[in-house]
């Protein structure tokens, strides 16, 4: 399962995110005008994948430090992870099967114009792994090409990394954001 869910196989990744999310629906768990989706660091990419894939099937998106720029990060061999991700992702400088496959799902390089779910892009300023230009690109074209009403924030914390600040309560309140933004796009906000 793992090795068909990377290199030349990455898409399968997203594909069975989507076909959960359809799972869950048709079997009546889960409300489909009430889903939210959340991923961070690769899994921001997947978010930023099913955004563009299945958009119609999320009500709302949250992608922490999301590796949404793939492409043109990987295929810097100057940054700190590039060269040990390509074990992960396959190597786009030495591929073009690989380059084109990566381009083919990378979140920046995919959106279109369609509508889009209430998308949070939360990224660190002093995050090394995933540079905030990437969420902040991508966050960017979603503005200029989607053609939807919901919001697309860009969150960035000034402190704090790939993990985000750092100490209990900071990660607790970092958290209490997502969940709330998720609560909100998800119309849970009477109080109780």
């Amino acid at each position: 399962w793992y090795l068909q869910g990377k290199k030349l196989h990455k898409k399968n990744t997203f594909t069975d995110f989507i076909a959960s999310t359809q799972y869950l629906i048709d079997s009546g768990w889960a409300d489909p005008q009430r889903i939210a989706a959340l991923g961070g660091s690769a899994g921001g990419l997947l978010m930023g994948a099913i955004a563009n894939m299945a958009p119609q099937l999320y009500t709302a998106i949250i992608a922490q430090v999301p590796f949404v720029d793939a492409l043109t990060s990987i295929l810097d061999p100057e940054l700190p992870l590039s060269a040990l991700e390509w074990e992960e992702w396959g190597n786009p400088i030495e591929s073009k099967e690989v380059y084109d496959y990566m381009k083919s799902y990378s979140p920046y390089e995919n959106v279109t114009a369609q509508d889009y779910p209430k998308i949070a892009a939360v990224t660190s300023l002093n995050d090394t792994r995933v540079l905030y230009v990437e969420p902040a690109k991508w966050v960017a074209k979603l503005r200029e090409i989607g053609t939807g009403q919901e919001p697309i924030v860009l969150k960035t914390e000034m402190d704090g990394g790939h993990g985000g600040a750092s100490g209990r309560y900071e990660s607790w309140k970092s958290r209490a954001w997502d969940y709330s933004f998720a609560l909100d796009a998800l119309g849970c906000t009477e109080e109780i």
